[in-house]
């Protein structure tokens, strides 16, 4: 079973300094974007807050950028901003593809590649707009469940910072490939500690209540707010040392009960 994405875009990138453009501006490794595998990765500010995240893929010589559809705009001026006079050719081709996705292998695309961010978040593949399959929306349903923050439905644009959203334990910022906007703020983050806001799946007691809707414990204290949802499940952005896992807090009219997520376990057992 497929999934089309109607609130996915692409964006294409040639030129003998795609890949050079790309490695001064984005939170990856353009090193590691070898053929046939993707690579999840973002743009910030050059204070270090969140912009755009997305999904790389090259094949005969053209990086394929999966990007939000509503924000494409806003990334395709960025990106021509940064290219000065470098020799790359940006386009807009969101008239052109259609972003799949599903839980198994892809087959019959040739563009097709494993979300890097997960071994549980399956395969995605880019196509031809007329392209069709189910609707059923279980990519959120996998994506929300296994704690994994995407886009503006979990940052917030120019104020989130990436490491909130785990971004290093899904595989979406490498800290040794040098410099690239934002960078020097988001080092300091990891390598200091400065970490005090996290985003983690939550199971949800009854009706959602809107984006950014306060959480609050016991004594009434905020210490969080929801993000995106899909039906029962939810994220949640928490300030980490007033929150505990398995433990409800309040959300309007609803409890949210936060929990661990698999990735999470695996860097604190590191």
């Amino acid at each position: 079973m497929i999934e089309i994405h109607k609130n996915r875009a692409i964006i294409t990138l040639s030129g003998p300094e795609r890949k050079k453009l790309l490695q001064s501006i984005i939170t990856a490794n353009i090193d590691h974007l070898v053929n046939g595998q993707g690579l999840y990765s973002a743009l910030l500010t050059p204070q270090g807050k969140f912009l755009h995240d997305f999904f790389l893929y090259e094949k005969n010589e053209l990086i394929y950028l999966d990007c939000e559809r509503d924000r494409i705009d806003d990334l395709f001026r960025r990106l021509v901003m940064y290219r000065l006079r470098s020799n790359v050719e940006i386009t807009d081709c969101s008239k052109n593809f259609s972003v799949i996705t599903s839980s198994k292998k892809i087959n019959g695309y040739d563009l097709t590649f494993s979300d890097p961010r997960h071994s549980k978040m399956g395969s995605r593949a880019i196509g031809e707009t007329d392209a069709k399959g189910a609707k059923e929306d279980t990519y959120q349903a996998r994506r929300i469940a296994l704690g994994i923050p995407e886009g503006s439905h979990d940052f917030i644009v120019d104020k989130s910072t990436i490491l909130e959203g785990h971004f290093e334990q899904i595989n979406g910022v490498d800290f040794e490939k040098g410099c690239y906007v934002g960078q020097e703020v988001t080092a300091r983050m990891k390598y200091r500690g400065k970490i005090k806001k996290l985003i983690f799946p939550v199971t949800l007691s009854g009706p959602v209540p809107s984006f950014d809707s306060s959480i609050t414990n016991n004594l009434g204290h905020k210490i969080g707010n929801l993000r995106s949802h899909y039906k029962n499940n939810a994220l949640a952005i928490f300030r980490i040392e007033k929150m505990e896992f398995g433990q409800s807090y309040d959300c309007c009219d609803i409890k949210v009960k936060p929990y661990m997520p698999d990735f999470y376990i695996k860097s604190a057992d590191a």
